[in-house]
């Protein structure tokens, strides 16, 4: 078909229509584009999913005790490798705004293939309550039992175990003396000991990993947290979940791999679009030019190819989404992720991927669009 021949069918088309047409005319430069964009939405979506999940997990070890705050190391590569000594826990209870400051030592252990990173939580006996757990069934172990466990009430009933029975953990057998809740789902499926026998078997005598903070009604809790930071200032504490890049450099480096993938997949994506959008433009010369010569101002030329930017765009963030989706589910079933990434696909989710082939669209499109917007109908007419 001529370019006059199309100008004048477009015609009979709405300005929506025009600009499908002229978005699927082109079959194989849509699916490239578009798949391009997916693999840059596919990028931003999943590490933001993986960086979500993460940051949940950590927040629910921090959760497992009831506590106003939590104290961590500072910077550690991983939450779990927190070292803070007896001595520093007793320093931090003798303030007297704080009613409880509960030591815990916090291990994973892989139990069996259902469950790989298997939550083991060392905390003396007479602080059970202090950190939220009820005895739900049997009774608490004794502080120096090399041979007792709680188990969390959803363990048990993962592995059919009841008060009474026996458990083997790390090697070790372990008679299951009673059953507990703490309300909050990780812990509940994990397992609590002895902590001076658990410190001793994990070759980390008077070394806790995290220390759970309860404090006196009334007390300025920012204050406290920032009078603890001053006074030891290898340890940070710990609120909400934006704390944690503080505590866990590995989490805080993986928001920034987040924030930079987003960044790099729109300068990329943008890149290619213009260079589609800019092959199009010389390939429609003649087409710009005749609708800007049977009346088509500027302004409908560019919001017309801004438009079949945008379309494109929207198909790329729709598969990117769905291939997310998919990605996400296999790095779940990887063994050094099993237990730790359980992937939630928040609406949240779904509007990075529409901002960021946005943001490619629109700034991918806006050369070659005002390119067309400012062509003359003469110039263009020329054009072979």
């Amino acid at each position: 078909m001529t370019e006059p021949a199309r100008a004048h069918g477009s015609a009979g088309l709405t300005f929506a229509g025009l600009v499908f047409h002229n978005v699927v005319v082109k079959k194989l430069r849509l699916a490239l584009t578009s798949l391009a964009i997916a693999i840059g939405v596919l990028t931003v979506v999943t590490f933001s999913i993986v960086d979500h999940s993460l940051r949940a997990s950590a927040l629910s070890i921090m959760q497992t005790g009831r506590a106003d705050f939590t104290i961590a190391q500072k910077g550690v590569s991983d939450l779990l490798n927190s070292n803070i000594d007896d001595a520093t826990l007793r320093r931090i209870a003798a303030s007297p705004d704080i009613a409880a400051a509960t030591g815990v030592l916090v291990g994973t252990t892989r139990l069996n293939a259902d469950n790989p990173l298997f939550l083991e939580i060392g905390i003396k006996p007479d602080q059970l309550s202090d950190f939220g757990v009820t005895v739900v069934s049997g009774a608490a172990f004794t502080a120096t039992a090399t041979n007792e466990v709680l188990l969390g009430w959803r363990a048990a009933s993962n592995l059919g175990k009841h008060t009474g029975d026996t458990i083997t953990i790390d090697g070790t057998a372990l008679h299951v003396v009673g059953i507990f809740s703490t309300g909050q789902a990780l812990g509940d499926a994990g397992a609590m000991l002895p902590l001076v026998p658990f410190q001793a078997a994990q070759r980390q005598p008077s070394e806790l990993t995290l220390v759970f903070v309860r404090v006196r009604p009334g007390t300025d809790i920012s204050s406290l947290r920032a009078r603890i930071e001053h006074d030891n200032p290898q340890l940070v504490t710990v609120q909400t979940a934006a704390d944690f890049g503080r505590a866990d450099r590995s989490l805080a480096l993986i928001n920034a791999a987040d924030q930079g993938s987003t960044l790099l997949a729109i300068v990329i994506g943008a890149i290619i679009v213009m260079t589609t959008m800019t092959m199009s433009f010389i390939e429609r010369t003649r087409e710009f030019g005749i609708l800007a010569a049977i009346g088509w101002s500027r302004l409908r030329i560019l919001l017309m190819v801004m438009c079949e930017a945008l379309s494109i765009g929207l198909v790329g963030a729709a598969a990117g989404v769905g291939l997310s989706f998919a990605a996400t589910q296999i790095l779940g079933q990887l063994p050094s992720l099993v237990g730790i990434l359980h992937p939630v696909y928040t609406s949240g989710a779904f509007w990075r991927a529409v901002y960021t082939a946005g943001a490619m669209s629109l700034l991918g499109g806006l050369y070659p669009a005002s390119r067309a917007a400012r062509l003359s109908p003469l110039e263009a007419l020329r054009h072979e």
